[in-house]
């Protein structure tokens, strides 16, 4: 009996009707499952084959790219304790940082929590305000009394909550607040691994998302940091810091998420971008955004060879003593002496800004601009 014939065979199987154009080849939805699936795994191999037992935390913030690895993981795990292996697998810890702890507009995600922990069972789960910084990370108070500077008082009296959002309140431009705002939620997640003891962080950034982080912190002074913000390895806070979704598209994280009901249950769709908005009311991040966004869907490639690039960047041979920046905890470059001419005010906020990184000190208050 002949076969049923295919008005458009994917290029892969040829059994099936192709419905996705991806990267010039149309697949159908058993292809780019596994496509999507494969390039998730190659960049787990070396946790899934590991002689030990490792526990891994994923931070989850209902967005896109963090759900899709989520289910990614979810599946490979699942599959990892089906068959028998000599090789022990890893372990994952769930991270939801509480979106109405980040902006009030945000609704509780009390319901989606449950759902997570309903259609991804198995994993432990860890669900945390912003605020409780002050509670993992006892070293934070201090910090963000000086990088406000002599202006903000940090009134003990005050919740958590008020006294994070007084100090979230004092930095005064859209490109500062979210410098500031990336800075919390590092330490906030290097923290929660460290209290839970696990060995790594597996950050859920398409490559999309790391070719504007890249660009974004070029042109915020984050340079330097590059190798650990958008790189696969060893992190200034001594935790191994991971990109599984490194090598996949946004738009390729989006077609994939449209096929399974229970991450489009999970999943908080962004609003977008209001073409009526000032470019001076956006920040550097979310202009980079938009940038990678609207040029990766004309030239996908030149976005990726963003990512590449700075994916071969080695990080700096530095002594175990090196100053690090007691914000963000990047490395501090050594001094280079005051310039000539310097006045005694320059001096003084030259000082003031020592312990602080480039990045840092360009987003204080007294700096930002």
């Amino acid at each position: 009996m002949p076969g049923k014939e295919l008005v458009d065979p994917c290029i892969n199987c040829s059994d099936d009707e192709a419905f996705l154009d991806v990267r010039a080849r149309r697949l159908c939805r058993e292809c780019f499952t596994r496509y999507v699936y494969y390039k998730v795994l190659q960049r787990m191999e070396k946790h899934r084959l590991s002689h030990e037992r490792r526990t891994m935390l994923l931070p989850v913030s209902y967005g896109l790219s963090s759900s899709v690895l989520l289910h990614l993981l979810h599946v490979q795990i699942e599959r990892q304790n089906s068959r028998p292996s000599r090789f022990p697998g890893y372990n994952l810890h769930v991270l939801v940082v509480e979106p109405s702890s980040i902006c009030s507009s945000n609704p509780s995600d009390e319901q989606k929590f449950g759902l997570i922990q309903k259609h991804f069972p198995g994993h432990s789960y860890t669900r945390a305000p912003l605020h409780s910084i002050f509670e993992v990370d006892p070293d934070i108070q201090k910090t963000l009394s000086e990088f406000a500077g002599p202006s903000f008082v940090d009134d003990l009296s005050l919740s958590p909550k008020e006294r994070l959002d007084a100090f979230r309140a004092s930095i005064p431009t859209a490109t500062s607040k979210t410098d500031v705002d990336y800075a919390l939620m590092n330490r906030l997640v290097v923290a929660y691994t460290k209290k839970l003891d696990c060995t790594a962080v597996l950050w859920g950034d398409s490559d999309s998302r790391l070719a504007a982080k890249t660009l974004a912190n070029v042109a915020k002074g984050r340079g330097s940091a590059l190798t650990w913000q958008v790189c696969d390895g060893m992190s200034p806070s001594g935790l191994e810091f991971n990109f599984p979704l490194r090598d996949l598209y946004r738009k390729e994280l989006q077609s994939y998420a449209e096929l399974y009901p229970e991450l489009t249950e999970i999943i908080v769709p962004e609003e977008p971008p209001s073409d009526n908005m000032l470019t001076k009311n956006l920040s550097i991040d979310e202009l980079m955004m938009r940038y990678v966004l609207t040029q990766g869907e004309k030239y996908p490639g030149v976005m990726a060879n963003v990512t590449r690039t700075a994916s071969k960047l080695e990080p700096s041979k530095a002594s175990p003593d090196a100053p690090h920046c007691a914000f963000c905890k990047a490395l501090i470059r050594g001094p280079e002496g005051k310039s000539k001419g310097m006045t005694a005010a320059d001096s003084l906020k030259e000082d003031q800004n020592s312990q602080f990184c480039y990045g840092c000190a360009r987003s204080r208050p007294d700096l930002a601009c």
